[in-house]
């Protein structure tokens, strides 16, 4: 069974965490959700909570075949942490799908891997992508190699499908 790792922290956009962790698990995959502390419970937007099972320095990448990032207003404090920086290089060193949207960017960005790669996000994020060195393209999702990138909640049909068809290659 394929696992998927998914971060989380407070005020994440509640839809963008919830509809790809319901739907991956409706496809049969392993979801665990992962904070900068562990059993802490996280709020989104709209006030919905999640626990994380994991803290980042439990996370080992290795045992993980793709992370999701929600946006939200959470990506500004994931991106602070250097733990949750290495398990994103580490997934893009190994090729594994990453699946971040609206303002998730912004840890993808933090990272350093976007670098010459096609991606979205909100479109208030635009100028950080391209400054990062991608390359920007305002569509639904987009699809660039292992990384995929979508911009609002209404994109997550789209997003989660992109997902699911990553998974199954």
């Amino acid at each position: 069974m394929k696992s998927i790792l998914i971060f989380t922290d407070e005020i994440y956009e509640d839809l963008e965490l919830w509809v790809p962790k319901i739907r991956m698990e409706e496809a049969g995959f392993q979801t665990t959700v992962a904070g900068h502390t562990k059993d802490k419970i996280y709020h989104g937007k709209h006030g919905y909570p999640c626990k994380a099972d994991l803290s980042y320095d439990q996370v080992q990448a290795d045992r993980f075949d793709a992370l999701i990032i929600p946006g939200g207003y959470a990506p500004d404090k994931m991106r602070r942490y250097p733990k949750a920086l290495e398990i994103v290089r580490h997934m893009d060193q190994a090729k594994k799908p990453i699946a971040f949207i609206c303002h998730a960017g912004w840890v993808p960005i933090s990272a350093k891997i976007l670098k010459g790669k096609k991606v979205t996000g909100f479109s208030a994020i635009r100028d950080d992508l391209e400054n990062a060195g991608a390359h920007f393209v305002d569509q639904a999702v987009v699809v660039d190699g292992h990384l995929i990138s979508s911009r609002t909640p209404a994109d997550l049909p789209a997003f989660c499908k992109a997902l699911l068809q990553a998974l199954r290659r």
